[in-house]
């Protein structure tokens, strides 16, 4: 028996990636997954292979933007399977560009989607899991706030966001109801660049991705190993990244 049988599992930005990728290694440890993301005709893919499988999924088109949506996520978990015991805040966009560029609009959706979506998430995931006595936010962030390099400031801004979210929840969550875990990834290879305007940069960085990146699988299974701890432990931080990455 996994130590996630009968685990019900919310994963944002699961129609790709390290979404899909999750989504894919818990449920098949055992989980009931509840995904959501814009393209729903990636989800409707990924629910049949899930149940092809022997698992258990269900789907809900999902914009983190929308707080609506996340509420309607979380709903979904609990009318579906009972109940939610996880939320994994995995959506993301990733914009690359200095600062002097200006890139106003950019900077508005990393905030809107990789900090306002993981707010979201929070405000409708916590009521449930305060009501349950029990509940683990998991969100993915990146190695980008551990080494601040340029042409990421604003990323990187909004992932250390969400970390100081995280740690601070944690601080404000020790009567045992709520674990959380804040999972840094180095270089993975996703489609989290291929919307970098900047054809320069762009392909910087999917030449980095090619030469370094390490499969989502690898952060799946990083979820995995927080979320089947006991629940008298919570890990906090995970960081991983390719070993040869600087």
């Amino acid at each position: 028996m996994s130590g996630l049988d009968g685990t019900v599992v919310a994963i944002t930005g699961a129609s790709s990636g390290i979404g899909a990728a999750t989504a894919l290694e818990l449920a098949g440890r055992g989980a009931a997954v509840v995904l959501g993301a814009r393209r729903t005709d990636r989800l409707e893919a990924l629910v049949e292979r899930i149940r092809s499988a022997g698992g258990r999924a269900e789907m809900q088109r999902v914009d983190v933007t929308r707080r609506g949506d996340l509420t309607e996520l979380v709903a979904l978990a609990v009318d579906r399977f009972g109940r939610l015991d996880v939320l994994v805040g995995n959506a993301g966009v990733a914009r690359i560009a200095p600062m002097a560029s200006l890139d106003v609009d950019d900077w508005n959706a990393m905030i809107d989607v990789n900090l306002r979506g993981v707010l979201h998430g929070v405000a409708a995931a916590l009521p449930v899991f305060r009501r349950q006595g029990s509940g683990h936010l998991v969100t993915v962030v990146s190695t980008s706030g551990l080494k601040i390099v340029p042409t990421q400031a604003v990323y990187a801004g909004t992932k250390n966001a969400v970390r100081t979210l995280m740690e601070a929840l944690r601080q404000e969550s020790t009567d045992g109801v709520l674990r959380t875990t804040s999972i840094s990834p180095g270089y993975v290879r996703t489609e989290l660049v291929d919307h970098v305007d900047d054809p320069v940069e762009r392909e910087k960085a999917h030449q980095a991705m090619a030469a370094l990146g390490i499969g989502p699988d690898a952060v799946a299974r990083a979820v995995a190993f927080a979320v089947e701890q006991p629940a008298d432990v919570e890990i906090g931080d995970i960081t991983l990244r390719p070993t040869r990455q600087g």
